[in-house]
């Protein structure tokens, strides 16, 4: 997608007023909303999270949202959080401040959002609305009253926009229907994103919102999934869309087209498992999934994988990362994203490139589509090879995109096929890769497409004879925790290098060094005790100095400065490491580095002020003592 795309998402579930009721759903719908719409698989988008924030906030962010934008930007608002209308009738949206009799000070109104949208410069604007407005008028609360009903839409005339070429408005209800939360709107459930995002989210998510299978996600495709998605889940609620536009809007690329196997189902007694109440019994059978994941019968693999997708969207959280770190092993790991083929003269032999595909055979099975007619793919014993057609001049630019079973890539191929030898200009008539009859130079360029259907390659990996499979061990029912069986040497080198991951240990070193800052000062303290005390034993005569320097209270006073320095220093080291490589740590190593950093933090700056104070202390008073 060429456009540029920018997201807003806006997330309110806690309210002071105590007549707006606290929600479940915004904080899930604007992680898992943002989530598929920045994927550069997906959406493409620049996201950001407003999330329980004032009105004035809200305001300032959604007017600087829609400022300063071009033409070729498309711009999508999201609202998760209650509507309200005033007593004249017009919806408002509420803000973490709002107090209900007073809406037009602290709720954000819906002619602003529509005069924002309707002055942009943006190409395209879309505003979703997945508002509670019935769920906003808490049981017995004065503050909050119905003033008759919420026609969600009327708020949104259908202007024509000044500068851009449309915008669309899609609703998750409207009237006083209620926007459910789950299946309810029970307070005490546990967080899940609502009925109407959730349906925004699997739809573009799985490619299966792109109902025309074109390749992309349309406004039309996506509201026509959404509407009969909640439809069928609750059908006491009505999304509804209103739109001015001119031509057609994709807000996604569509994932559609993946390989598909068919899976064979994890035995009945590691099912079983799966269900039980039991911490310790789930993570057991999560972790015999994980071998199964890796077998070289893909049916097989392609079972476990269903099952650990379904207990990392449902299961508590120690379970459900415990299935995402098996799931991550299976992702599509090309050794190269990009192939640039250099200047190749025309009618040359092709040149070859070569592809390896890392990890377990499951992850290996892919199918590859040239997206250009001039980029062949061959299957190889490690992955594929990658080659360009040189019959016609100029700059060649296409992609290969893979798709397996549990996402994409795409391998980026470049090439510059100059003249032939003793030929300083192209045949008269031959067109050129870049849709042109010479050169590169000014031509113009078709829209890319997929290539014919007999250019699309199926990876399959080299076929290894099944092994009798024994059947589930008994721990199944009754496991105690342990650790998948680990690679060999040459199999972990074989699929795919391990980044190094400094952040814990540099969080435990910086606890280490807060530790050792800490018992210094209480050595020093000691000391310094005992030194005063022999001061004042010697009565007039004494001198409190001597005393400090032959207890030695000053070296670990000194030892404590720099521990405690250093651990702060090392903690921030630890930090910066894991934000800057955050895709390289697993949750459970994100939230250790975390503790212990902050653990680190606590300690050593207490220590450094008090030390600091000391040293302070000794200098100035060293010459009157």
């Amino acid at each position: 997608m060429t456009d540029t795309r920018h997201a807003l998402i806006i997330a309110n579930d806690r309210y002071a007023d105590q007549g707006l009721k606290k929600l479940r759903a915004p904080a899930q719908d604007a992680a898992a909303l943002e989530r598929v719409l920045h994927d550069p698989q997906i959406g493409d988008f620049e996201v950001e999270v407003v999330h329980n924030a004032s009105a004035d906030v809200m305001r300032r962010r959604i007017q600087g949202f829609f400022n300063d934008r071009r033409r070729a930007d498309t711009l999508l608002l999201h609202f998760s959080c209650h509507g309200l209308k005033s007593e004249s009738g017009e919806l408002y949206f509420a803000a973490s401040d709002t107090e209900p009799p007073l809406l037009a000070a602290t709720a954000v109104p819906s002619q602003f959002v529509r005069g924002c949208m309707s002055a942009t410069r943006a190409g395209r604007s879309v505003l979703f609305l997945d508002c509670c407005y019935g769920g906003a008028f808490s049981r017995g609360s004065a503050s909050v009253r119905a003033t008759g009903e919420v026609n969600v839409l009327e708020s949104f005339a259908k202007d024509e926009p000044v500068s851009g070429r449309g915008w669309a408005v899609i609703t998750a209800s409207d009237s006083m229907e209620y926007s459910f939360e789950g299946n309810e709107l029970a307070e005490n459930s546990a967080a899940r994103p609502s009925v109407f995002t959730h349906a925004v989210v699997e739809g573009l998510e799985t490619g299966e919102a792109d109902l025309d299978a074109d390749g992309n996600v349309s406004l039309d495709d996506l509201y026509e999934y959404v509407y009969r998605h909640v439809r069928d889940q609750n059908p006491h609620q009505t999304p509804k869309k209103s739109a001015e536009l001119q031509g057609e809007l994709h807000l996604a690329h569509s994932r559609r087209g993946r390989i598909k196997i068919v899976a064979i189902p994890s035995p009945a007694t590691l099912q079983t498992a799966l269900a039980s109440d039991e911490v310790l019994t789930r993570q057991g059978a999560v972790l015999e999934l994980r071998k199964r994941l890796r077998h070289t019968e893909l049916s097989v693999a392609e079972g476990a994988r269903r099952h650990l997708e379904d207990v990392a969207r449902n299961d508590i959280q120690q379970i459900a990362d415990l299935a995402s770190e098996a799931l991550s092993e299976i992702r599509l790991a090309p050794s190269q994203d990009h192939l640039d083929f250099g200047l190749v003269p025309r009618g040359a032999p092709p040149e070859k490139r070569s592809v390896t595909l890392y990890g377990p055979p499951l992850a290996r099975h892919c199918v590859a589509q040239p997206h250009q007619s001039w980029i062949r793919v061959d299957p190889t014993r490690d992955g594929l090879e990658i080659r360009v057609e040189t019959a016609a001049e100029g700059r060649l630019s296409g992609d290969v995109v893979l798709k397996g079973v549990a996402d994409e890539a795409v391998i980026h191929v470049e090439a510059e096929v100059a003249p032939a030898p003793g030929r300083d200009v192209p045949e008269p008539g031959q067109p050129s890769p870049s849709g042109g009859s010479g050169g590169s130079g000014g031509s113009p360029r078709p829209a890319p497409g997929p290539a014919d259907k007999r250019d699309t390659v199926i990876i399959e990996p080299p076929r290894v004879p099944p092994q009798p499979q024994r059947p589930p061990p008994a721990a199944a029912h009754r496991p105690q925790p342990r650790k998948p069986s680990p690679p060999s040497a040459h199999q972990e080198k074989k699929d795919r290098p391990s980044p190094i991951r400094r952040a814990p240990a540099l969080a435990a070193a910086a606890l280490a060094l807060a530790v050792t800052a800490v018992a210094t000062l209480v050595l020093s303290l000691q000391r310094t005790v005992v030194a005063l005390v022999e001061r004042g034993d010697a009565g007039v005569n004494g001198n409190v100095e001597d005393n400090l320097r032959e207890q030695g209270a000053l070296t670990p006073l000194i030892v404590c400065l720099i521990t405690g320095a250093a651990a702060l220093a090392v903690g921030a080291f630890a930090r910066h490491d894991l934000g800057a490589r955050d895709e390289h740590y697993t949750k459970q190593a994100v939230s250790g580095t975390h503790t212990l950093t902050a653990v680190a933090k606590g300690m050593a700056i207490p220590v450094l002020i008090l030390a600091v104070l000391a040293g302070i202390t000794y200098l100035v008073g060293s010459s009157k003592w």
